[in-house]
């Protein structure tokens, strides 16, 4: 029997007895972070998307991210300083220092060092430069920069440059050249005067019939240049029967190793791209426009930040423009991918969705979206102006089309070219790039970058296209050519892109976060246990949510089974 007796003690004795607090739980906002904060945000609205433009404000202005100034931009927003922290922490260019830890020196010197830089001497680059920079200079080891055609390359604060050496990087550090420059390119003014938006302006006046549009795209045979291939007039004809409002999201983030055909087209003519996506923009009833940059494009943002200016100051037109957006991307080679774009756009770590639905149907802000890489959107006015049958008439060995082709390592003239669809090869190293560097043999290729593969010399025969290459462990993707040598060794480079793979996994899926650092540490061995690879390359081929995870062992099976000999 339970003789205990429950006695209520009145609210008010038990308020007398609690010791009142002065402040809220939690980490308290230092008064000046505040004040600096507001400072920079003045005059902007703080809308929750935006948080990564907002951290890269404190970044810019205070070289790195403190746990005070952090704080005081969630107060700022008010969202959880747990929701800035996560994603200030997710990318790679924000440097997060927290209470009582040493801000990084004033300036950071990045140094790519992934395949093409790294068989340019990006290693003894690395040796180098701290003990020539002096303590106050950070040097770090960094993923593709997007200029392996000028390997080796490095970006000085925010000033990438290629054909680096150790003597280049310290006089632009003692001249304190920390930003790259626009070179000349075409402005809005030139681009009118040379015929530019007249285009356009017959879709908006509706002197081009919107459905005689979609029918060139789709005539044309135009696919999506970033690397899916999706045909790119049947996605117009998609994302135009959904619901509007509708968005678009164009994808300039541009991080597959080997790859800079985007900022080759970008910082010559702006314009054409721009008016591209007004096309686009118009046929598919958009709304507004959201253009997704990469952060080591300093320069390209100069440019586009300009001509937008201008281009909003006087409008093709009647008709006004749709709302368009530039975003900054933050240093994440997985924002690349659509989804994941579109997480960063809405101001969250750039991890990929699960799909369906797909972003056609439920993509930026859950609307359906019309996502574009900035090349294809290129060709938009060509094949307008054109015809379909103008684009369809180039081609090769079957195929049909243009690509631009990203090429650098062992080759004399590495690049852009702009080759027939279906190339091969051994014609493009012969007739585009100059033949192979004096004293290097042809020995093997990426046909797409980090993620397409590797092939012998012996298979240069095959056509450079979609489609073309999967029957051999192989795509094209944004046809990124690296070229390898004799001096080369294939296994060297399958390792050099499975650690960029691991550093740039998002983590969020087991097969990929786990399966990419156990790879390097199997590829690192003098002699791959194969079969333990394959079983590792299927689990993350079947189970990870994304493309990087599923196309990350496509180097370690090509290497297996093409080149044998260099890792029994």
């Amino acid at each position: 029997m339970n003789d205990r007796v429950t006695v209520a003690i009145p609210l008010a004795e038990v308020r007398s007895k609690m010791k009142a607090r002065n402040t809220p739980k939690g980490r308290q906002v230092d008064p000046q972070a505040r004040a600096d904060v507001a400072a920079l945000l003045s005059g902007r609205e703080l809308r929750r998307d935006l948080l990564i433009e907002f951290l890269h404000l404190i970044q810019d202005q205070y070289g790195a991210l403190s746990a005070a100034h952090m704080a005081a931009l969630a107060e700022a927003m008010k969202i959880a300083q747990t929701e800035v922290y996560e994603v200030a922490t997710f990318y790679h260019h924000f440097d997060v220092v927290k209470e009582g830890e040493e801000t990084p020196a004033a300036l950071t010197v990045r140094v790519c060092e992934t395949l093409s830089c790294a068989m340019a001497g990006a290693d003894e680059l690395l040796k180098k430069l701290p003990a020539i920079l002096g303590k106050d200079v950070r040097v770090i080891a960094a993923p593709c920069i997007g200029r392996c055609a000028e390997a080796p390359a490095v970006c000085v604060g925010q000033n990438a440059f290629g054909d680096a050496t150790a003597e280049k990087v310290a006089l632009a550090v003692k001249e304190n050249q920390l930003r790259g420059l626009p070179g000349n390119y075409t402005t809005y003014a030139k681009y009118q005067a040379d015929g530019g938006y007249q285009t356009y302006l017959a879709v908006q006046n509706g002197a081009r019939d919107v459905e005689a549009t979609i029918k060139e795209m789709e005539n044309s045979g135009l696919r999506g240049l970033g690397g899916a291939g999706f045909p790119a007039g049947r996605k117009w004809r998609i994302v135009r029967g959904e619901m509007a409002p509708r968005l678009m999201a164009v994808n300039i983030d541009e991080g597959e190793p080997g790859t800079f055909k985007d900022r080759h087209y970008l910082e010559r003519d702006p314009h054409r791209f721009l008016e591209g996506m007004l096309i686009a923009a118009k046929v598919v009833g958009i709304d507004a426009c959201y253009i997704y940059l990469r952060d080591e494009y300093h320069h390209c943002r100069a440019i586009l930040e300009a001509e937008l200016k201008a281009l909003h100051a006087n409008p093709p037109g009647k008709a006004p423009l749709p709302k368009i957006e530039l975003r900054r991307g933050a240093g994440a080679y997985i924002c690349g991918e659509e989804s994941a774009m579109i997480e960063s756009i809405e101001g969250n770590r750039g991890m990929p969705r699960l799909r369906p639905p797909y972003v056609a149907q439920v993509g930026l802000f859950g609307r359906p979206t019309l996502e574009h890489n900035m090349e294809t959107l290129y060709w938009v006015r060509d094949i307008l102006e054109k015809g379909a049958d103008w684009f369809v008439g180039h081609g090769r060995n079957g195929r049909k089309g243009l690509r631009s082709f990203s090429v650098s390592g062992r080759v004399k003239k590495p690049g852009v070219h702009l080759a027939p669809a279906g190339i091969t090869v051994k014609e493009l190293i012969a007739e585009f790039c100059g033949g192979m560097q004096d004293d290097h043999a042809f020995y093997a290729y990426l046909p797409g970058g980090a993620s397409g593969g590797i092939l012998p010399a012996s298979m240069g025969d095959i056509p450079l296209d979609f489609d073309t290459l999967q029957p051999h462990g192989c795509f094209i993707g944004s046809a990124a050519v690296v070229i390898l040598s004799d001096q080369d060794k294939a296994r060297d480079a399958a390792l050099n892109l499975m650690k960029f793979f691991a550093d740039e996994s998002c983590g969020q899926c087991t097969p990929c976060r786990v399966g990419t650092e156990k790879a390097v540490h199997l590829l690192e061995e003098s002699k791959w246990k194969t079969g333990l690879l394959e079983e590792l390359s299927q689990v993350m081929v079947d189970a990870s949510i994304c493309g990087l995870g599923q196309a990350a062992p496509n180097p370690i099976r090509c290497v297996i089974k093409h080149f044998p000999n260099e890792i029994l």
